[in-house]
């Protein structure tokens, strides 16, 4: 093993280039800090061979990036430079925009109920990041750690990791292609689990369908409405008072038979199983683990014990092989009653009324030896979701060995895509979380998971009729598709807006089930080969600068799905931007203003269906579709999987795919059989082949498939004018679609006030203007004795600011504020400002401004975070959160300022521009007081604070001005344990 010079490096060196060896492949690389290092990395758990890593293999290639480490107070820092250029993304499930520089998030899986666009933890865990680099090649870094790791892309093309020392990096490229690093990934962590060709329908689901006879009704309205649909969903309501293994005894009595009746109507039934077991003597799986011993422990060695649904809950330890054992032979007996499928939720793992929202980390894990060994919780927080849906997908195949087991996890981790499916948790039934629904997938996919979807519609709040349809439009493309939604909100089935949005859903859902034959087999080439499902459209040209940022658009394998995500996108504002090359637009006479627009790559061929209810209707002698867009050489091809849809025979050569080839020669194209592989026979069936010309114009021909077929273009103007008709026959069909009603719900408070022009409070020393608009802005401070004005910016950006996150200009800085209530000025009375804004998942950042009437030198500040509407399902608390203060003060005479306080442990500080940002926390923290010195002036902006309320205190200097920022402690909120930071500011004068 060698650094970049060939010399060893030393244990005893804290910083430096990493040492390398290749493994795995050409190209593929493990970067260590030391020898030492080396050899003392836990096992992998990312890896699907743990030995792949340890394993060194004969290369002549070198790394082309090196990256460098620091090591320092425990925690090793690794950093990547790259050319200037690059872009990132990756980062495993990440809510925000597509491309990720700029940002920051932390691999720890978290129940993030209400998450917004700034959440830096969610469900997932994925310490990896692909960029693509300026000439179009990409590589990709993963830092194999299972701790909790900070990922760091605030630095233009810089990829920096942060966590626990030591932990190896691996980097795979740069290789030609985005393609290729994530096939590269794959041959490392794995490829996804083969789902079942029933799993990739429609599935429906909500929290909670409470009785048999409401699933069995909403699974008969999607028949008698035609809409497609092959899964149905049960919630946590079917058990016996939360007991996982059980069943409600007057709800569900007999869930045999509601399976057999959902079979008999062609739907599959998923059952909800989380991971915690009820403390309770006599129920059978608690009694059966406590003999067997299997509980998560705490650090005194008894059981660890935390609340969830049932009440008092042990947590199965998932990291020892007997303890997975018992849970497969748990869920072996359960799938005896009919279950098809599994879902995981709540594994993170969750737990109520705690302040972290999970375990404590000191918990014990006695690990299996192959996977770490015996370690506290915070080594296996990241995995405990990976590991029990394996235990759980382990349990089905028991079972039933001669079926595919369907399992969807909340919590996961890099590598759980070879167990199960996973969804992007508690979204908000909110345009932004449609359009960011859209990076979220993608975001996985880039990361190895290729299968995954959002909770079409929203999982919290309800939606309105217009984003109901646009989302199950967009949703019927993704490769995991399913509608949730909470209990106390409206229904959410594709009827329960109107007949307009029911229309656009079974239109929607009539996509899907056309594109299944291409859907699975773009999920065989995932599983055979790591390719992914879809992709950001830039895979298209990834040298093109100018498709890397889109978000609104993406690849279902050759299709470009266009999407309006915005409400305030109609027939006329939709901006496409096409890769190069060429692209045909298509539909199945199905074109709606509320439905996203297709598009085929040239070159290409896709297989098409037959209108379907559910996939069992399908038969392998129904007519197939091939619809073909030619390249500009005249040349097209694609592939068509079938197998059995189940089952693992055609690991055995018990399937059929076939290479489709189109070719123009002269006026003619001939579309063929170029090649098959497996030992099935081609079904006698037709073949319909469409020719696409563009504009929604195409030529066809009917034939047997395995026959040679061949369509005859007409001269170029005759072409042309196909396609002028086509056009004006989609545009006709669209203006003719009876659209979704704008019916949009009012939101904010009675009485709401929004204005770009300033409120101007008035009182004693103070003049302040406060902006009742986007960020709720106080945009001048004034000081009238002395007539210095120690704050102003303009309305939409700076001033003084409040956020809801750590992130700069997180939730709270472009949301809309609202006046709740105005006092002004009178007899023994304070003139009060109280406004207020959504920051998403139920919760309000609220903030009052007042001069109090004993002392008017002062003005005083109270801002809270309030919990309004935390969802149960998160036990009442919400994601993490952190009160942020970040008022922006000029600077009159910057190089005659400085700022000057008494920390906590009696030292005194004086902060100078030129020592740029500093934190100041613990013991450093200001002791209730800091003040903004002018010298010059002779005055001084004192802020004073509650200390008990701030756990972090900012200075940022900038070019003639500076930020005293304070800090909240981060944490989950709910109604009864707000976050407050109460302060004020007052102006003195100083010798």
């Amino acid at each position: 093993m060698a650094n970049s010079e060939g010399q060893k490096v030393t244990s005893n060196v804290s910083s430096g280039n990493m040492i390398f060896q290749p493994i795995l492949e050409d190209g593929v690389f493990r970067f260590d800090c030391s020898e030492n290092d080396k050899d003392a990395a836990y096992p992998s758990i990312s890896f699907a061979n743990s030995g792949d890593r340890e394993t060194p293999i004969t290369s002549d290639k070198v790394p082309s990036y090196i990256p460098t480490f620091e090591c320092l107070l425990g925690q090793q820092v690794t950093k990547l430079e790259l050319p200037l250029g690059t872009s990132s993304y990756g980062t495993g499930e990440v809510s925000g925009q597509l491309e990720r520089t700029g940002n920051r998030v932390f691999t720890w899986n978290t129940d993030a109920w209400g998450y917004g666009p700034e959440t830096t933890s969610l469900y997932q865990s994925h310490p990896w990041v692909l960029a693509v680099l300026p000439n179009g090649e990409a590589l990709g870094i993963l830092a194999d750690t299972t701790r909790r790791c900070e990922i760091d892309l605030r630095k233009e093309s810089t990829i920096q990791f942060v966590a626990p020392s030591s932990y190896p990096v691996i980097t795979f490229g740069p290789f030609a292609s985005p393609t290729a690093v994530l096939i590269s990934l794959s041959h490392a962590i794995g490829t996804v689990f083969m789902p079942p060709k029933w799993s990739l329908g429609y599935h429906q689901c909500r929290w909670s369908y409470d009785s048999d006879k409401r699933v069995l009704e909403v699974a008969r309205t999607f028949r008698e409405k035609s809409i497609p649909c092959d899964v149905m969903w049960m919630d946590i309501d079917y058990m016996d008072g939360f007991r996982c293994f059980t069943f409600d005894k007057e709800r569900f009595q007999d869930p045999k038979s509601l399976v057999k009746n959902l079979h008999d109507n062609g739907f599959k039934a998923i059952w909800m199983l989380d991971p915690g077991i009820k403390h309770e003597d006599g129920y059978f799986v608690y009694d059966s683990g406590s003999k067997n011993d299997v509980w998560v422990q705490k650090a005194d060695g008894t059981p660890f014990i935390g609340e969830v649904w049932p009440g008092p809950c042990v947590f199965p330890d998932y990291t020892q092989s007997k303890v997975r054992a018992w849970w497969a032979d748990l869920v072996k007996d359960f799938i005896s009653n009919g279950v098809d499928g599994i879902w995981n939720d709540m594994n993170e793992p969750s737990i109520f009324k705690a302040v972290t929202k999970t375990m404590p980390e000191s918990n014990l894990h006695r690990g299996d030896s192959e996977l770490g060994g015996c370690q506290n919780h915070s080594f296996y927080h990241n995995v405990y979701g990976l590991l029990m849906a394996r235990s759980t997908y382990e349990g089905m195949k028991l079972a039933k060995e001669m079926k595919r087991p369907f399992v969807l996890t909340r919590a996961g981790f890099t590598g759980s895509q070879r167990y199960a499916a996973t969804w992007t948790g508690d979204n908000l039934s909110k345009w932004d979380h449609l359009h960011m629904s859209i990076s979220m997938v993608l975001q996985l996919g880039l990361s190895g998971q290729p299968i995954s979807g959002p909770d079409i519609g929203g999982f919290a709040g309800n939606a309105t009729p217009k984003l109901f349809g646009r989302w199950m439009g967009v949703g019927a493309m993704f490769p995991f598709c399913r509608g949730h939604s909470e209990k106390d909100t409206l229904d959410h089935e594709p009827w329960s807006f109107g007949k307009e949005c029911e229309e656009v859903c079974r239109l929607a859902l009539k996509r899907r089930y056309h594109l299944l034959p291409l859907i699975y087999t773009l999920f065989y080439f995932a599983h055979t080969s790591g390719t992914p499902v879809a992709t950001p459209t830039f895979f298209a040209d990834p040298k093109d600068p100018s498709l890397r940022k889109l978000e609104d658009s993406f690849l279902l394998g050759s299709v470009l799905v266009y999407a309006r995500t915005l409400s305030c996108q109609g027939l006329d504002n939709l901006e496409r931007t096409l890769p190069k090359g060429i692209w045909l637009s298509f539909d199945f006479s199905d074109a709606h203003p509320d439905l996203p627009e297709l598009y085929l790559k040239g070159g290409s061929i896709i297989p098409v269906g037959p209108a379907i209810q559910h996939v069992g209707e399908a038969n392998l002698s129904d007519d197939l579709t091939l619809l073909v867009a030619l390249d500009e050489h005249g040349k097209a091809e694609g592939f068509l999987f079938e197998d059995d849809g189940d089952g693992y025979e055609f690991t055995k050569g018990e399937y059929l795919l076939t290479h489709y080839a189109a070719e123009l020669q002269l006026s003619t194209v001939t579309v063929s059989v170029y090649k098959t592989q497996g030992s099935w026979g081609r079904p006698k069936r037709r073949l319909h082949v469409k020719l696409l010309l563009g504009g929604g114009a195409m030529l066809d021909t009917w034939g047997m498939d395995g026959e040679v077929l061949q369509i005859m273009l007409p001269s170029k103007e005759e072409v042309s004018k196909l396609v002028s008709t086509g056009e004006k026959l989609y545009k006709n069909r669209l203006d003719d679609a009876i659209q979704i009603p704008d019916v949009e719900e009012a939101s904010g408070p009675k009485g709401k006030e929004l204005s770009k022009s300033p409120i101007e409070l008035k009182s004693g020393d103070w003049d302040l203007k406060v902006v009742t608009w986007i960020g709720g802005r106080i945009i001048s401070m004034t000081h009238t004795p002395s007539g210095t004005q120690w704050l102003h910016s303009r309305i939409e950006v700076n001033g003084y600011e409040e956020y809801g996150g750590t992130e700069y200009r997180s939730a709270g800085c472009s949301e809309e504020y609202s006046v709740i209530d105005r006092e002004l000025a009178h007899a023994k009375e304070k003139e009060s400002l109280l406004l207020e804004c959504d920051i998403g998942g139920g919760l309000v950042l609220q903030r009052q401004i007042y001069f109090p009437k004993d002392d008017p030198k002062v003005f005083r500040i109270d801002s809270s975070i309030l919990a309004r509407s935390v969802g149960a399902g998160s036990g009442g608390f919400s994601r993490l959160v952190c009160l942020r203060v970040h008022p922006t003060f000029n600077l009159l005479h910057p190089s005659e300022s400085y700022v000057t306080f008494t920390s906590v442990d009696g030292s005194k500080h004086e902060v100078f521009p030129e020592y740029g940002e500093q934190y100041f926390e613990g013991d450093l923290l200001p002791n209730g007081e800091w003040a903004l010195i002018d010298k010059c002036l002779g005055l001084a902006l004192v802020n004073r604070f509650n200390a008990e309320e701030v756990y972090k205190c900012l200075i940022h200097w900038e070019s003639g001005t500076v930020n005293l920022e304070l800090w909240s402690e981060s944490r989950p909120v709910s109604k009864q344990s707000p976050l407050r930071v109460a302060h004020e500011y007052e102006i003195v004068r100083i010798p």
